[in-house]
């Protein structure tokens, strides 16, 4: 509990502002930290009384000579949890250093105690961590999804209650980008501030919040009463909050609910799939759901090389055309809007007449009428594989 680094760490700056030498013992009287380096690692044999029965003693010049590797001064006992784990002493005529006594004593056990949290908060963190890694490679084959049930019970998280996956990622722009800000900041070194802010937003103690790789962070959000505009709006604050942080910018995806290891597993995998999709499609929104990318999810799963020859014996004459964005951002409109002109228009923020000038482009161009449905819809999936690509696919 009382580790010799942070010992060592307490005593040689109590040292440098008391004045006096400051040593701190373990258990058994050891030495494993000092003001006086030379002292670490021998036997103070007066800790061992105090360490018993937890009570201070001080130790004059000619008490001291009687003890081994003792020194004048005063020593007391370090308690944490109801029982001793070290001593503190200090080095000096009792007359000297017993008013520095008590506040040394205190101020050590207190460093003590937040050690012991600190360690305990990474152990936690940790164990989330691997929880949310071994639930994102989930193989039935290779493990069983009781086990991993099993495990999550034991840190207090109920994987059979209804849940949904999100996941964050952030990032650092362009130092030309930044202008005035301050240096890139390393994700690793700022990981717990980016776990503390996400956990301020999904704070019920059945949300599993865990760092996956720097920059991404994984929640197994518990779902109470489901409603996906109030996690819509969780996933926003998110990223708005951690935007507002200096240089940072903020994406996250949002799978689909599920009550089993192997529903969390698929809805991991959605979010993070949400998440590289919704960026390719440039439409400014920081939060992406699955559920909006069901068919550009299946076209990525399909292979650049399909992807390409239906662009090629689809769009080839439409993305000949110089204003071929404009044309691929209608016809998704057109497709998103329920073939209803108006909308569509909406949709684009457009005059309507815009909309016919395009469309009617559209039919010239390829022959056919975008009324007709089932060539509207291979036009539309090969806008979609073009937005995919960037614009830049089968070119």
């Amino acid at each position: 509990m009382l580790s010799p680094s942070l010992a060592q760490e307490i005593a040689a700056d109590t040292s440098a502002v008391i004045g006096f030498n400051v040593l701190i013992t373990d258990s058994d009287g050891m030495v494993i930290g000092s003001g006086d380096t030379s002292r670490v690692g021998t036997f103070h044999e007066a800790s061992v009384e105090v360490v018993r029965t937890q009570e201070p003693t001080t130790h004059s010049a000619a008490e001291a000579q009687r003890l081994r590797g003792v020194r004048p001064g005063c020593t007391l006992p370090l308690v944490a949890g109801g029982r001793a784990v070290g001593t503190v002493g200090i080095t000096g005529t009792p007359a000297q250093v017993r008013r520095f006594g008590l506040l040394v004593k205190r101020q050590t056990e207190i460093l003590l105690r937040e050690s012991v949290m600190l360690r305990s908060r990474l152990l936690a963190e940790r164990a989330a961590e691997k929880l949310l890694a071994d639930i994102a490679s989930y193989d039935p084959q290779v493990v069983e999804g009781e086990f991993l049930m099993f495990r999550a019970a034991e840190l207090g998280f109920d994987l059979r209650l209804p849940r949904v996956a999100v996941a964050v990622e952030v990032g650092v722009p362009s130092t030309t980008a930044r202008r005035h800000r301050t240096p890139t900041q390393d994700m690793a070194l700022i990981r717990s501030e980016l776990l503390r802010t996400v956990r301020e937003v999904f704070a019920d103690p059945q949300d599993v919040v865990a760092s996956t790789t720097p920059g991404w962070i994984g929640v197994l959000h518990r779902l109470t009463d489901h409603n996906p505009a109030d996690l819509l709006a969780a996933c926003r604050r998110v990223t708005d909050v951690i935007a507002a942080q200096d240089g940072l910018t903020a994406r996250a995806g949002i799978g689909e609910p599920a009550a089993s290891v192997g529903g969390l597993h698929d809805s991991y995998q959605d979010a993070c799939d949400a998440l590289r999709l919704g960026s390719r499609l440039a439409d400014g929104s920081r939060v992406h759901a699955i559920g909006d990318l069901r068919v550009h999810q299946l076209l990525a799963a399909v292979g650049q090389p399909a992807r390409g020859r239906l662009l090629d014996l689809t769009t080839a004459e439409l993305r000949a055309q110089s204003d071929w964005p404009a044309l691929r951002d209608t016809i998704t409109a057109w497709c998103e809007s329920g073939f209803n002109l108006v909308r569509a228009s909406a949709a684009l923020h457009i005059h309507r007449n815009t909309v016919v000038y395009r469309m009617n482009k559209i039919e010239q161009i390829t022959g056919r009428p975008l009324r007709e449905h089932r060539t509207t819809m291979a036009l539309y999936l090969a806008c979609l594989a073009d937005r995919l690509a960037g614009g830049e696919e089968a070119r």
